[in-house]
This record gives structure tokens, sequence and C-alpha cells, in this order.
């Protein structure tokens, strides 16, 4: 397929994007390759935007992942502050279309258009000061109201929402926490580790409210509180809305490509439905990458990174399956909570350590296996457990909660 394939056109230029670009030139690809980024910043990591970025300790040059001469050294076309409105295909290659009005052909194309953050649509919700965290020019929203605010209300308490509340905390912010669930990031963590991040936050001084209803924001032009549904205000100057967010299927639909649960459905090979098209990134459904049955969608920097490493094995032609373990990351202030597998499943948990001393971790298990792992503030438990799952093996469940016995000398096939 290399000697076929003359133009690589990659839709997005995140994580996954500015990775595929960069595969494809360490695996020998010479030739075209064009990226096309909506946002007018050069390509730039997403993480520290609500950590690192809001502390003040990372500026937009820190945050990018090449300098323009990198692209230039490579050659690799970029175009920012653009978007693709149409595209036709064949079974050869196509032609896309952006907003500015660009003609560019490909032999094969990448989607790695990321997500954009789900919407909180009730009164009020257009106010000034309502935000949202998932581009750099919503960081830059939020920084410029950042000092001249004295009560941060977040909306949400998934990673997001949390790593703004511990920023806003540890700047002597008055912080309220509005879960609509029952407990602290639901979709990702078990129970223990749910109330060990809502009682985390209160001893540092945030107020958390579980199930909490919301009716509207109040305010004239600007926001100036959050009203629950009892008739509760909670005065705001800022409110950050962190509910989740929905994958980008503008030019999948284009495309009619299958989707699955809203994302680009794709196989272990990061193929979608249309034989000249890959994607990879948050708006993927993909097969399990840890061999369990099922799809999965996966926000992270590692799958982000990985599976547009296999994409772009894919478009050489040198299919190679989708393997990697997943990982994920969350700081917290002085709270880093480290993730290494999926516990989907699982049927017993084994706690290591005290979670009164901000250091303990959670192991999953499922008929007496090890399936992943939550670490706070135990990067050793942490990186054991990677290396466990990466490798196939496992740790007994008995003999994981002796935390005096390091977690690597217990793996077994």
């Amino acid at each position: 397929m290399t000697n076929l394939v003359a133009k690589i056109l990659i839709v997005g230029a995140g994580q996954s994007g500015m990775q595929i670009a960069d595969s494809l030139r360490e695996n020998g690809f010479t030739g075209q390759i064009t990226m096309v980024g909506d946002e007018n910043a050069l390509p730039y990591q997403r993480p520290p935007l609500s950590k690192a970025y809001l502390y003040g300790d990372a500026d937009e040059e820190s945050l990018q992942f090449r300098n323009q001469k990198f692209y230039q050294d490579n050659n690799i076309e970029l175009i920012l502050g653009d978007a693709i409105v149409a595209v036709e295909t064949s079974t050869d290659g196509g032609v896309a279309t952006t907003a500015s009005g660009k003609k560019l052909e490909f032999d094969r194309m990448a989607l790695a258009p990321g997500s954009t953050p789900r919407k909180l649509e009730i009164p009020g919700s257009q106010l000034d000061g309502v935000l949202y965290m998932r581009s750099l020019a919503d960081a830059q929203s939020l920084k410029a109201r950042w000092d001249g605010a004295k009560n941060v209300v977040v909306i949400g308490g998934g990673f997001i929402g949390l790593e703004v509340a511990a920023v806003a905390t540890k700047a002597g912010k008055n912080v309220t926490v509005l879960e609509g669930g029952d407990r602290m990031m639901a979709r990702a963590v078990c129970p223990i580790t749910s109330e060990y991040f809502k009682a985390a936050h209160e001893r540092r001084g945030a107020k958390i409210v579980l199930d909490a209803r919301i009716s509207n924001f109040v305010g004239e032009q600007k926001v100036s509180a959050v009203e629950l549904a009892d008739g509760t205000q909670i005065p705001a100057d800022i409110v950050m809305v962190g509910i989740g967010v929905l994958a980008r299927t503008e030019v999948a639909n284009m495309l009619g490509l299958e989707l699955a649960n809203g994302a680009i459905l794709v196989n272990e090979y990061a193929e979608t439905s249309n034989p000249i098209v890959v994607a990879a990134g948050d708006a993927v459904m993909l097969p399990n990458p840890t061999g369990a049955e099922g799809l999965v969608r996966l926000e992270s920097v590692q799958n982000a990174v990985d599976q547009a490493k296999a994409a772009a094995k894919t478009l050489m032609g040198l299919r190679e399956p989708y393997r990697a373990l997943p990982w994920f990351w969350s700081d917290q202030a002085d709270i880093k909570l480290q993730i290494a597998g999926l516990s989907t499943g699982y049927d017993q948990t084994v706690v290591r350590g005290n979670p009164d001393d901000d250091a303990f971790s959670v192991l999953y298990y499922k008929a007496g296996r090890l399936l992943a792992i939550d670490a706070i503030n135990q990067v050793s438990d942490f990186m054991a457990v990677r290396r466990c799952l990466s490798a196939g093996q496992t740790i007994p469940a008995d003999a994981a909660a002796d935390s005096a016995t390091p977690l690597k000398t217990l793996i077994t096939a």
C-alpha cells in the first residue's frame, strides 16, 4: 500500500492527529501529509489546561507538541483555523473541501476529530461566566476571569471538574462542586475511591453536593448564582461545566461512516466502515484492547497516542492489531490518581493502605484475576500493576492487601 498511497489527509490536529503524522514519518512514509485543525493554535496538549496552565505553571508555548520548524522539516502541511465542510470519496481516494474553500485531494484519510463538551441546556446557560473546559480558548476564557472571581461553582464531579475545583480551592476561592449522581467520578472508579475523593476535596475546603438538581443560572448578562431545584442559590462568579463530552462526528457523517453509541466505529486496526478511512482517539468506539469482549470508548492520552500509532501503520499497509493496556491519570492539587486497566465487570476489590493517609490503592478483580487498579499517590503500585497487566499476568488478591509487601514481588502468571 505504501507505493500506492501518496497523499494522506488527517482531520484533527489534537493528540491523535499529531501522533498519526509523527508515526507516518517515523515509519518511513515519504508522501504528502496534510493536517487540518479548526483551532488557530499549533497542535497542543490538552490535559495541562485544567491543571498547570490554570495554575500558571505552563503557558501556550510550553503546551505545544512541536514548534513550527518541526512541521516544515517533516514536510507536514498544517492548515489551522479551518474545517472540513464537504467530502467526496471513491475507492481510490477523494477530495475534501474546507470552510475557506481549499480543495484537498487524498488517497487515504485519518479521522482524529476528538470530542466536544456536552452542553448544559438550562435557563441562563448563555450568561457570561458559564464556561466549559476543552480547548485552549476555553482555558484562556476561564483564566481571564480567574483573578477577579471569589466564588467558583463546578458542575460535574468527573476528572475535569475536580481538577478545576482543586486549582480553585488552592487559590483560596469559595468552591462548590455540584454532582448530579450519587458519587464522584462514578463512570471511572468504584465507590471506595469516589468516597475518598469527596472527603479529600472537602478536607481541602470545597463543598460537595451530590444528587444536585440544577434548575437555572441566575444573573443579568453575567452569571451571579446557580439555582437548585429546591430554590437554593449558590453564589457564582464563574461556573465551570464538566458533564462529559460528545464525539465529534461531523466528517464521519459526511462520509456515511458506521457509528456506535454516537462514536465512530472502528476495528482493531483502526479501520472504519470506509476502506480508505481510519480513525483514532476520543471520537472512536473500538474493540476492547485488553482482549475482553465488547466495545469501549477511551478518553485518554494513552489511547489517543497508541491507537494513532496503529492507525498510521494501517495507512501504510502494515496492519497490526491495537492491544495496548489502557491507563489514565488525574492530578487534583496534591492528589495524583493513576488508573491502569479497565475495571468493568469487577466482582471484588482489595484496598492497600489507608485512605485517610492520602496514599492507598484499590485493586479490582473478576473471578480472582486482576483487572485494574486505582492508585492514589502510590506510583509504585500503579507501575507494578501496569507492567503486570501488560504482560497478561495477575496478582493474588489475598496477598495484595498487605501494603508492606511491594506489588511487583507478587506478580504471577
